[in-house]
């Protein structure tokens, strides 16, 4: 197989010019992030000659993305194979894997899970990358309260001694229980605990979860994440003990990793630690760039980590540039790498300070980026509809045998086609991948082509709302040996991301009283408003309304429409009147509560709480007005999402907006409630519509203007 030089020198002399009037994290070819993709809480592993990753597969609803390794003979080029993993009914996330290889030849994969109750689970495989079957039936190998009562099983990592004894480490918001647990296995089935023991907050000052024990000589090292993986106070610190079971002493240097002056190394930390040949590099996770709200699109990074005696670990140098792994052969030239490029269209994300960030987000997802074999910028289109198309210039004609692409998504399918031309007006055919369902990272494409520019049209994806987004394409002159992976080809039908207009139209400036218990939609979706509980017929200060007390609400007939599936756009206005401020009253719900995760969910509100606005399942998410509307007065409000930001507007008036994704599935469409009786709206309603296409600010005020019930000035 041919091997990469990561050789950086030549890299920035190649790219000198060009890396000058750039942030040192956008810089062409930097080794860090390690792969394309978010993913979480890596643990590296090498079996044989081969390396592994196994993380949390994150920027999906609370890091609920498909479990999946990352494959690589040489540290620099990796590929993604998704894994076949027999979870309990229920679950849907693995979180912070780790696998071991026992002493039967078998591969022991353990994550954690919290949907009933934090635990660690545990699978069996002939192969490190499965397929996995559970072990112990299926019942938590390490339960949540082990250690000590209520304490959560989460982050497990496992370390087998020189004497055969495995251990495992867990736990978290380990500040608040005091302290982390610590089990000893059974070798001989792989899940029975045979001892356990507790260490105090005291011998690890500032734990709070992701534990990770190696040994170097005789000294046992137990490093942790300490502060908020969200924020930017998440850090990695370590202490010190002559035995497995402690006591521990806190280390020199703490914390030892931790976020850059510059902000550009966001929230480093959950890590694991490969050695090779006596050198020792940190694997770990830290926010993209832009940093995504919510802090969960993280992405894998690895840097060299020095003992500076046997007791002390020296500060680490986190870098963009990464890990330099000189090797005897290289892989054939990338073509690609530099080249020109333009778009169809680019997204360029402008956002205020929020929760998550310390400056203004002022950036551009630029066709260029797509070319810069960097794993931390991406092009991305400036909308999720499809088709979208990338051009690249080679600069001259070419031999082409293969084309690789790294999208968004490692684990959903995209839908495209390649084509090559010699002088970018005729194009050739070669790949037609328009009705693809398997996934991939990268995709592979091979054909043999003599031409000089390159275009791939993304016509198509699995979810819908999903961006046409590459992080990197690569292109060769010759083939060359690659791992087999057998992705799923998904038994789905691509999503629609098309765009109807006015899907919802509640409108009592048209009704009659008579009409309360009963009226039709008069948007697109169609179907009638139906009333369950109470409601009356008013006219409030010279405005026709619907009064609901809290004991009352419309519910939709019709069917609920698939354009607002996943992350589609979407624009929510209503008008509404209130004579006290509740914490948060629901005026519309569009999409499903079933499995409620992290921005899983979407409602618009009406309150002064911090879901006062609109509300996504998670508090991390939500969002409250930046200032609250006043009671007793009619206001105009309006809240619009891309597929990249939500905005909040009141009266026509941006109120806030905060960088954002959503994974919603659409569900019946209900007025004045989320389907929750304490959150049912109290107050009046004039008008309430929602469309399936986001607005910009002066779409808004049209809207506003338009919207307007009569008896308002």
């Amino acid at each position: 197989m041919y091997k990469h030089p990561f050789i950086l020198v030549l890299l920035i002399v190649l790219f000198s010019v060009v890396g000058k009037a750039q942030s040192p994290h956008m810089l062409p070819g930097n080794g860090n992030p390690l792969l394309p993709g978010y993913f979480a809480d890596p643990t590296i592993k090498k079996f044989n000659d081969t390396y592994y990753i196994y993380a949390t597969s994150d920027g999906v609803k609370l890091a609920s993305g498909e479990p999946s390794v990352w494959i690589s003979d040489d540290l620099v080029h990796w590929y993604n194979q998704e894994m076949d993993l027999d979870l309990p009914e229920g679950l849907t996330n693995c979180w912070a894997p780790d696998v071991v290889k026992g002493d039967n030849g078998k591969y022991y994969y353990y994550m954690g899970n919290c949907q009933f109750g934090c635990n660690i689970y545990g699978y069996v495989s002939d192969s490190p990358t499965g397929p996995w079957k559970p072990v112990n039936e299926g019942k938590a190998v390490i339960p949540v309260g082990t250690s000590k009562e209520y304490l959560p099983a989460l982050d497990a990592q496992f370390f087998k001694d020189d004497d055969g004894s495995l251990y495992s480490y867990f736990g978290t918001w380990c500040t608040s229980f005091k302290g982390m647990g610590w089990v000893k296995i059974n070798q001989d089935d792989m899940f029975t605990i045979e001892e356990e023991g507790f260490i105090p907050i005291e011998q690890i000052p500032n734990a709070f979860e992701a534990a990770y024990l190696l040994k170097k000589d005789s000294i046992y090292f137990l490093m942790y994440s300490a502060g908020d993986c969200r924020l930017s106070s998440y850090s990695v610190h370590y202490a010190w003990s002559k035995s497995p079971e402690g006591p521990w002493n806190y280390g020199k240097n703490n914390p030892i990793l931790e976020t850059s002056e510059d902000g550009l190394i966001h929230s480093p930390g959950h890590h694991s630690v490969l050695e090779e040949n006596g050198e020792y590099y940190i694997v770990y996770h830290r926010h993209d760039n832009p940093h995504s709200s919510g802090g969960e699109f993280r992405q894998v990074c690895m840097d060299r980590m020095v003992f500076s005696d046997p007791y002390s670990i020296e500060k680490i140098n986190a870098s963009h540039e990464g890990i330099c792994r000189q090797t005897d052969e290289i892989y054939p030239k990338n073509l690609a790498l530099g080249a020109k490029s333009s778009a169809t269209s680019y997204y360029h994300l402008k956002a205020e300070v929020n929760r998550y960030t310390e400056k203004e987000t002022d950036y551009e997802y630029l066709p260029q980026l797509a070319t810069d074999d960097n794993n931390g910028t991406i092009w991305k289109a400036s909308g999720c509809s499809l088709p979208q198309s990338l051009v690249i210039d080679l600069g001259k004609n070419q031999s082409i045998q293969r084309v690789m692409i790294e999208f968004e998504y490692s684990t959903y399918f995209y839908q495209y086609k390649i084509e090559t031309s010699e002088d970018s007006i005729h194009w050739n055919l070669f790949a037609d991948r328009t009705l693809n369902k398997q996934s991939g990272c990268p995709v592979i494409d091979d054909n043999k082509a003599e031409a000089r520019y390159i275009k791939i049209t993304v016509t198509g994806t699995e979810k819908a709302g999903m961006y046409a987004a590459i992080w990197n394409i690569k292109v060769y002159d010759q083939l060359f040996e690659t791992p087999e992976l057998n992705n799923h080809i998904q038994n789905v039908e691509a999503a629609n991301t098309v765009s109807k207009g006015l899907l919802v139209d509640f409108d009592v400036q048209k009704q009659k009283a008579k009409n309360i218990n009963q009226f039709k939609n008069k948007g697109l979706m169609g179907g009638d408003f139906i009333l369950n509980g109470e409601a009356s017929f008013i006219t409030k200060e010279g405005v026709k309304a619907i009064e609901l007390n809290g004991n009352g609400y419309y519910e939709l007939s019709a069917t609920p429409t698939q354009s607002l599936n996943w992350n589609s756009p979407f624009t929510a206005s209503a008008w509404v009147y209130v004579s006290e401020l509740q914490n948060g009253d629901c005026i519309i719900k569009w999409n499903s509560r079933d499995n409620m995760l992290q921005a899983s969910y979407a409602a618009m509100m009406f309150g002064k709480g911090p879901f006062g606005a609109i509300a996504h399942g998670d508090g991390s998410v939500d969002m409250g007005f930046k200032e609250t509307p006043s009671a007793n007065q009619w206001h105009h409000v309006a809240i619009s999402f891309d597929g990249m930001k939500e905005s909040i507007y009141i009266n026509g008036k941006l109120d806030r907006e905060m960088p954002l994704m959503l994974f919603v599935e659409s569900d019946t469409v209900l007025i004045g409630s989320s389907g929750f009786e304490m959150e049912n709206f109290k107050g009046f309603i004039a008008k309430v519509q929602l469309y399936d296409k986001s607005m910009n600010s002066d779409d808004i005020t049209r809207l506003y203007k338009q919207t307007k019930p009569k008896g308002i000035k």
